[in-house]
């Protein structure tokens, strides 16, 4: 089978396809035959600024073909779609049955890799800032794969007024197309009337302008693999708060809370009440190009590479 992986530290260049034998499940594990994978920021920054090099993992949608020991529930056809830890850019992957949820039929393995996991990241740090009716939430990186669906979960849940903070002015009809009230640029001094919320998944240097967007009692929920430094005085003068979102830690220590958030993500879908939306679409061998892509900041929507 084909699979992409990389050997040095460095930019898409270093990505590289092989061949390699179509692997086994072990106990637990599914074997799936991909039909779509989904590119995210934090694992092109792995490649990028990772300590070593490491499996090309992520979020994948396809069919069972084997089922290791152990498995119940599931069996060869079914379609899955599930966070992979081991190698995920390649035409088979193995899914642990903890990671791993059904595709609902009518429903594309394109459609489970824009929704799922964004949208889960997107529901779970939106609950993590406790939200109530009629608050105001602010989405930073809101055009890319959370961020646009980060949106539309705000205005589902009552948010009565939505701002996206975006990269690059030219993604302003995107983000208003969903639903956004007000779009504003990393750059500018201000973003505008202060805010409840802000869900931030860039971390870095626009903590400190994103903290100074709050209003007096607002919450920020980070969610960003891109680091960076919160003054503690920032959020003393404000009585602000600041709370860190990993949805890993949620699907381990807490199931069947995230199995609840992907049943609702399906349900909006099923109701067309949730738009998820694919940027673009690359083989396989294209995955340098799917990187540069995401490292460019120039997606609207989820990256998809599709084997």
């Amino acid at each position: 089978m084909r699979r992409i992986r990389y050997e040095r530290i460095g930019g898409p260049e270093t990505l590289f396809q092989e061949e390699v034998p179509v692997p086994e499940p072990g106990a637990g594990e599914l074997l799936v035959r991909t039909e779509a994978i989904g590119v995210t920021l934090p694992v092109v920054r792995k490649v990028r600024e990772g300590a070593q090099p490491t499996p090309l993992g992520g979020e994948l949608a396809g069919e069972v073909v084997r089922v290791g020991e152990g498995v119940s529930g599931y069996a060869p056809g079914d379609r899955v779609t599930g966070l992979c830890f081991g190698h995920g850019y390649a035409e088979y992957a193995l899914l642990h049955t903890a990671m791993a949820s059904p595709i609902p039929a009518g429903a594309t393995a394109r459609d489970a890799v824009a929704l799922v996991r964004s949208g889960v990241v997107a529901l779970g740090a939106l609950e993590a800032a406790r939200p109530e009716k009629g608050e105001s939430v602010l989405v930073t990186a809101a055009a890319s794969g959370v961020g646009h669906l980060a949106l539309q979960i705000a205005r589902l849940r009552g948010a009565s007024r939505v701002v996206a903070a975006v990269g690059d002015p030219a993604k302003a009809d995107f983000v208003r197309s969903l639903g956004a009230d007000a779009v504003v640029t990393y750059g500018q001094d201000s973003w505008g009337d202060p805010v409840d919320i802000v869900l931030d998944a860039v971390g870095g240097e626009l903590l400190t302008p994103a903290v100074k967007a709050l209003a007096p009692g607002g919450r920020l929920v980070a969610y960003s693999s891109g680091g960076g430094t919160i003054e503690a005085y920032d959020l003393l003068v404000g009585g602000k708060s600041a709370t860190g979102f990993q949805v890993a830690i949620v699907a381990r220590t807490q199931p069947q809370r995230y199995e609840g958030w992907i049943k609702e993500l399906w349900r909006l879908f099923g109701e067309g009440a949730l738009r998820p939306t694919v940027h673009a679409e690359f083989a396989l061998a294209d995955a340098a190009r799917a990187h540069a892509t995401i490292e460019g900041r120039a997606n609207q929507g989820k990256v998809v590479l599709v084997p």
